[in-house]
């Protein structure tokens, strides 16, 4: 694949503008535009950073274990600094809420919200109506603020232990008003867009969640063990697939548990990185080669300690 190629695919699934990419590479607009119209070469140096955002965007399955050491580190370090990353969140509100908006922001968009950022905010904090978009989006981002407010009061009271209903409930509130099952388990088959991973027959969805429940509900003692818990957990959750639509969302909030869980801040999944999301999910669920999704999960709690400190 040709830079001018890799380019255009990072620009059309990143959904970053010419500008934002431009910053990105720490070249000019008019350099950026030359390269991707064919005018004109990347040098080896740009070549370079424009390979490593290419893997970023679209993930990168060749990550070995050792490889996850510095992140292991990292993480260590800012756990030390950071002792309590929910108790922050829950009481400091302007922390609280920027973090509302992100992740709402971010994992509504993953499944195809058209709404910006502003838009996100004016619809959560100032119940504005935005002209020319949906019914539907508006619902998606007031149900998500009641959904992470309904699990973050319910991580403040109880013991990270979960159960079937909790699950549903989370459903339940995300899908109000949006499906007619909101809460319930599907009773038909269903295929997930855009990949070949098999999920669950209707029938056994019971089953699989009992199974799901009992290894969330495991305690891990060593950082990578509980990062590892999070991303297998999470792909296991996504390939039973319980629900009808909305799976993506729940089992985002999922994640949320166990990382407060172990004193870690919140896994923020950004929508830039969606590809590289659905990527390292697909090689965990068909391959059981959990270690990209692992290393990509460390990611995602390391956005989520720009919230706590932002």
């Amino acid at each position: 694949m040709t830079t001018t190629q890799k380019l255009q695919r990072i620009q059309k699934y990143s959904g970053k503008t010419q500008e934002k990419l431009a910053r990105d590479l720490g070249v000019s607009f008019p350099t950026l535009n030359s390269w991707i119209n064919g005018k004109s070469q990347a040098r080896s140096k740009a070549i370079e950073k424009i390979s490593s955002l290419y893997h970023e965007t679209f993930g990168d399955t060749s990550i070995e274990l050792h490889e996850l050491d510095e992140k292991i580190e990292k993480l260590k370090q800012l756990q030390k600094q950071f002792s309590e990353p929910f108790s922050i969140l829950m009481s400091k509100k302007d922390i609280y809420d920027n973090f509302l908006l992100s992740l709402t922001y971010h994992t509504n968009s993953i499944e195809g919200s058209t709404f910006n950022e502003p838009d996100v905010k004016a619809v959560l904090f100032d119940d504005v109506t935005i002209p020319n978009k949906s019914v539907r989006e508006h619902q998606e981002a007031k149900n998500h603020q009641g959904a992470l407010g309904f699990v973050m009061r319910w991580i403040r009271d109880n013991n990270n232990v979960i159960d079937e209903e909790f699950i549903k409930h989370i459903h339940q509130i995300l899908m109000n008003g949006i499906m007619h099952d909101a809460g319930e388990y599907r009773d038909h088959s269903v295929r997930i867009a855009g990949v070949n991973v098999p999920t669950s027959n209707h029938l056994s969805i019971d089953k699989h969640m009992v199974k799901y429940i009992d290894t969330f509900n495991q305690f891990q003692k060593k950082s990578l063990a509980q990062v590892e818990q999070i991303a297998k957990t999470h792909a296991q959750f996504e390939q039973i697939h319980p629900f009808s639509d909305g799976n993506g969302r729940v089992g985002r909030l999922l994640m949320l548990i166990l990382a407060f869980k172990y004193n870690m801040a919140p896994v923020l999944i950004k929508k830039e990185r969606k590809q590289a999301y659905y990527t390292y999910l697909e090689e965990s669920q068909v391959k059981t080669n959990h270690i990209p999704l692992t290393s990509f999960i460390f990611d995602a709690l390391f956005e989520g300690y720009k919230l706590i400190t932002a």
